[in-house]
């Protein structure tokens, strides 16, 4: 791919699949929860047939089907989004949020069907092909409370505030936007010209722990 001097940090959510730091946001397919109805038909179905008989086969292949299309759905969504992230930035930082510890919440069921993990995997195989920079910057990053104009860290929102006001610059921010704007600040993404390698500053050790501090950016409300 040609070399570009653009950068990029993007906020992984689940209302919105992804909010990236130029302001645009991109809806979340929902891919399980539009096939829920269906889902349920065929495990209805299966669980109705007689254990060990050729039409319980036959329903067990059958929820099997239904089950690859949702995943083959998410996939070549994830496909088409990363590709197009890695051929128009020469940088991207994204956040190294905990899937593991939010699996055990109750927003369980929209961790498992955004597929975040398999997305960045993506983008970290195809920047490594491609010739990209990928930063993945701390989970307790407090993306979703610093300003991205002045740097004040302004405490944690709720997760039904989208938009806050800066209480030290008087900055109006889109939550999603500001968090996405932070998390490539945060990455030290800079590229100097057209063609220039990008170079992610240094970034500090984040200590471990189950869950997400920095859950609450970007619309992670299921």
């Amino acid at each position: 791919m040609p070399a570009t001097d653009r950068t990029i940090g993007i906020d992984l959510g689940l209302t919105h699949f992804a909010v990236l730091s130029d302001g645009e946001k991109i809806g979340s397919p929902r891919f399980l929860r539009r096939a829920e109805k269906k889902l349920k038909k065929t495990h209805k179905e299966l669980s109705r047939k007689q254990k060990g008989s050729r039409n319980r086969a036959k329903a067990r292949l059958k929820v099997a089907r239904a089950h690859a299309e949702v995943a083959d759905a998410r996939r070549e969504f994830h496909h088409q989004l990363s590709t197009k992230l890695i051929s128009e930035n020469q940088g991207i930082a994204v956040e190294d949020l905990s899937v593991a510890g939010l699996a055990r919440t109750r927003l369980a069921k929209s961790v498992h069907d955004a597929g975040r993990s398999q997305f960045v995997a993506m983008l970290e195989y195809k920047a490594e092909r491609y010739g990209r920079t990928l930063v993945k910057i701390g989970r307790f990053e407090p993306t979703s409370q610093t300003c991205h104009a002045c740097g004040t860290v302004d405490g944690p929102k709720p997760l039904d505030v989208r938009e806050w006001t800066c209480a030290a610059c008087g900055t109006v921010h889109d939550r999603d936007i500001n968090a996405a704007l932070n998390v490539k600040t945060a990455a030290g993404l800079a590229a100097s010209a057209c063609g220039a390698p990008v170079r992610p500053g240094a970034i500090p050790a984040q200590r471990e722990e189950a869950g997400s501090h920095g859950f609450p950016t970007g619309n992670r409300a299921a």
